[in-house]
């Protein structure tokens, strides 16, 4: 399934991709006219009955159709609880931010006040003339998870999405700690859509791309990861207890803009692009 949030004046309802132009509306299935994002997040939930219900309602088509084009679509998640990035977790991207390759997993966090979905703007902050990108794989937590082990966390797995890890270098760097260059607003785009586990056969094994005005620029397949997903839920879940709705990026390969010679960041009229193999396309336009 591909899972998709549309927007319905200040609420939100939740659907599934069937077609490269139709998306069933599912949110008659939780039994309410629209969603806060905290109930979308209940809708995550494995040990719930909606993904079981959605699924049955698509397999005999009895659900209304929307038509793509008559619909906003957000992120996927719109107000995550919580979002836990994974920092140098390419080898060749620690090389190239003249880093050393990490013995365990670097943890960082950005807030859900980043959060928006494909096709809205990516917004440069005041102060800043080095925002960059970052193309990177997430996912999305289905269960809640404490002391998981690695050999059971896949099923704790909703599924997948496209995420942009954007960040304001100078900011990133003048500070000496990573929160406010991560966490403007707008510097987490994500979507366009989740797909659930079943729909991805390996995760580990996806070619994951970013294009700036259709030039790629990062090119690398989720094979390079340094920490899998099942280490690191077995690693996170050690001290912090994951909910469903949570995102974890995974993090970013080579190829981001600060470490190229010259240096290149987003600028006013840029459209940002990241592409996962089976997770479509998230695109962006860059405002001022």
């Amino acid at each position: 399934m591909k899972i998709v949030v549309f927007q319905n004046n200040e609420n939100y309802r939740i659907g599934a991709l069937v077609s490269k132009n139709e998306i069933v509306d599912l949110t008659s299935l939780t039994s309410k006219e629209d969603l806060t994002a905290n109930e979308i997040n209940d809708c995550f939930d494995l040990e719930r009955d909606f993904l079981r219900k959605a699924k049955s309602a698509l397999e005999n088509d009895r659900l209304p159709k929307l038509e793509r084009e008559n619909v906003k679509l957000c992120s996927p998640v719109p107000v995550p609880k919580k979002i836990i990035c994974i920092g140098l977790n390419y080898r060749n991207h620690a090389i190239e931010s003249g880093m050393e390759i990490p013995k365990s997993p670097i943890i960082f966090s950005k807030f859900s006040t980043c959060v928006v979905g494909s096709n809205e703007a990516i917004l440069l902050p005041g102060g800043s003339t080095q925002v960059d990108y970052e193309a990177e794989l997430a996912f999305v937590i289905g269960r809640k998870a404490s002391r998981v082990r690695s050999e059971d966390a896949m099923d704790y797995v909703l599924g997948y999405t496209n995420l942009n890890d954007v960040s304001a270098r100078d900011f990133q760097f003048a500070d000496g700690q990573w929160q406010r260059g991560k966490s403007c607003d707008t510097f987490a785009p994500m979507g366009e859509y989740i797909a659930t586990a079943d729909e991805i056969k390996d995760p580990h094994d996806l070619r994951i791309q970013f294009r700036l005005n259709g030039e790629t620029l990062q090119d690398s397949t989720t094979a390079e990861l340094i920490f899998k997903i099942p280490e690191l839920i077995e690693f996170l879940s050690r001290s912090i207890t994951l909910e469903p709705g949570d995102v974890i990026a995974t993090g970013t390969p080579p190829g981001v803009g600060f470490a190229r010679k010259p240096p290149i960041y987003l600028k006013d009229g840029d459209i940002a692009e990241v592409e996962i193999e089976g997770l479509g396309i998230l695109r962006n336009p860059v405002r001022i």
